[in-house]
């Protein structure tokens, strides 16, 4: 008991220091991320849950808050949540991602604790590890401005996060043998909506006992949509019957609002959108995302349908589904649409001041590197997937761990500017950089399927897109005042993308396609930002005390009782209320034992 007392008083001192030094509010969320069985195509399959949940809970959260989520690790696999979109300012460290985070083994919890520092948006967190996020784990991030920061709308009358993805009948493990077999995954099963299947709109296409999703409104109200495409591989149309699609914000960046009567949404992108509800509900409406880019007699059941329904409907949808773009292959359209998306420079976003005050390109270049996908490879009798050559192989040992106690051969520092002319290789290169340098990297994508990419720890500026090979006369179409600001862009087959960042965040960030096939077969690097004045502790954060031990390292680590079930809970308070539940209950453990 004399131990746990002590234990205790230095938990106090701890938890003591904290609340003495915060001044932005937190949030706290305690998670138990388990398998639960659920059936949204018809048939019962194991699926990943957070406290019960699938899809997990929306984030509600706040510029500047402080986030600290408390995960249980109750699958019989290791775990990783990685946050698409929130910046972890100088503090890679929770990003959740393998090169700077050893997996949470199971039946072991580990407390994420970071702030969504100047940032507002739609974003979404997911498992990044082992194709799990083809069995769910995913939820959403909501990052409010401010009360004192103008938004460049009227405040909607509600807000709804709907979640739209390809799901196969087969499990994720399963879905791994196949591409550890050098299969492809063929064609998914069908498209959720928010974990479930389609509303059944043709008797013959689905089959009965589906559950579907409805999203009830009152008419004349508007309600602001983010959508978020959290499948494995498939872009998808989105479109709601005989509503206008207002778009007014994407992953973090306020856009000049335009209608669109339906949107390209692909893999791992985030967009919202403001919808009047202004028919006249003699029936309810059809809300429907389908496959894009694919043979569409084939590949009609992968087509999700969820229900719009007034308080005042008149009866259920019935009918044809409102028609997708007539571009069955034709990628011009789509990529149109992706040009005519433009940051709106006139308004502020986390901070007053306008997007726009930037003036990125005007800022000199300090590094220029394109990366080149290809059709999948054969690397040591293993199909594989490239960026410019190399197949990304992670190290057991996360590199910015590695860093940190100095252990060398973990990774090497020769990621090619140009994309390598001789045979694939398999290894871990990640890209060098030093902090505050202004990269452009251009995505070329020489593969057949449109690829989406992302990058963790910043948002980039998409300054333009075309069909063909880049060069460097590519640049006289560059977008150099309004291209949108996000943090995933899509790359078309054939064609490229060029996006500049400003690297203003030291750490260790992932580069990678967010499409679950390509990722796992290894189309991802990582960018090494480096403060060469020395910034560990100054312009980067420390280490957390709660760090986990891997690789090289695993001898450090000390061993964890596996817990029992975590109950649900979250709540947004002063720091001062959190931990003074935390330490009463410490107290009663102490004088229990």
């Amino acid at each position: 008991m004399a131990a746990a007392a002590a234990a205790l008083l230095a938990f106090v001192a701890v938890a003591g220091a904290l609340v003495a030094q915060a001044t932005d509010p937190y949030v706290f969320f305690d998670w138990d991320v388990s398998f639960i069985t659920a059936s949204p195509l018809g048939l019962p399959q194991k699926v990943i849950a957070i406290n019960k949940q699938f899809p997990g809970p929306v984030m509600n959260l706040t510029t500047n808050y402080n986030v600290v989520v408390n995960v249980l690790n109750s699958l019989d696999e290791p775990l990783l949540i990685t946050w698409d979109g929130i910046q972890q300012r100088k503090n890679c460290w929770q990003d959740g991602v393998l090169g700077t985070t050893c997996p949470i083994p199971p039946g072991w919890n580990w407390t994420y604790n970071f702030q969504v520092k100047d940032q507002i948006g739609s974003f979404f967190y997911f498992p990044p590890l082992s194709l799990q996020r083809a069995a769910g784990g995913f939820g959403g991030i909501t990052v409010n401005n401010r009360a004192v920061i103008s938004v460049p709308f009227d405040t909607p009358d509600g807000d709804i996060t709907l979640f739209i993805g390809d799901w196969y009948k087969k499990s994720h493990t399963d879905l791994r043998k196949m591409l550890d077999d050098g299969k492809e995954l063929g064609m998914p099963d069908g498209v959720l909506m928010n974990g479930k299947g389609p509303y059944r709109y043709n008797d013959s296409l689905v089959p009965a006992g589906i559950e579907h999703e409805t999203i009830k409104v009152e008419p004349g109200k508007t309600y602001r949509f983010r959508v978020h495409n959290v499948g494995i591989s498939t872009s998808l149309n989105f479109r709601i019957q005989n509503h206008n699609l207002a778009l007014v914000e994407t992953e973090g960046s306020y856009t000049m609002k335009q209608n669109f009567t339906n949107l390209d949404i692909h893999v791992g992108q985030s967009y919202s959108f403001l919808i009047t509800m202004d028919q006249n509900a003699s029936s309810d409406y059809y809300i429907v995302a389908s496959a894009r880019f694919v043979n569409e007699s084939l590949w009609t059941k992968v087509t999700g349908v969820a229900i719009l329904q007034y308080s005042n409907s008149k009866g259920k949808a019935s009918g044809p589904l409102p028609d997708p773009p007539n571009d069955e292959y034709d990628k011009t359209f789509s990529m149109n649409q992706a040009r005519s998306i433009r940051m709106n420079v006139s308004t502020g976003a986390a901070r007053p001041n306008p997007q726009g005050s930037f003036h990125y390109g005007s800022i000199n270049v300090s590094q220029v590197y394109k990366l080149r996908n290809e059709p999948p490879v054969t690397i040591n009798g293993k199909k594989r997937t490239t960026l410019s050559g190399i197949s990304f192989s992670p190290p057991d040992t996360p590199m910015r761990l590695a860093d940190l106690y100095d252990k060398k051969g973990v990774y090497t520092l020769d990621f090619p500017t140009m994309p390598i002319d001789g045979p694939p290789v398999m290894k871990t290169s990640v890209i060098n950089s030093t902090y505050k340098n202004f990269l452009e990297i251009v995505f070329q994508n020489n593969d057949t399927k449109v690829q989406t990419y992302h990058i963790d720890g910043y948002a980039f500026w998409v300054v333009g897109m075309d069909y063909g090979e880049w060069t460097e006369n590519s640049r006289g179409t560059y977008n150099k005042w309004d291209g949108v600001s996000r943090c995933t862009t899509q790359v078309f087959p054939g064609a490229w993308t060029a996006v500049m960042l400003s690297l203003d965040s030291p750490g260790f960030w992932n580069v990678r396609t967010e499409n679950l096939d390509t990722w796992y077969l290894g189309q991802e690097t990582y960018i090494r930002v480096v403060d060469p004045d020395g910034g560990y502790n100054v312009t980067e954060m420390v280490a957390p005390d709660n760090m986990l031990y891997c690789g090289l390292l695993k001898d450090k680590q000390k061993a964890q009782k596996p817990h029992g079930s975590s109950s649900s809970s979250s709540s947004a308070a002063s720091p001062n209320r959190y931990w003074l539940a935390v330490v009463v209950s410490l107290v009663a453990a102490v004088f229990v034992q």
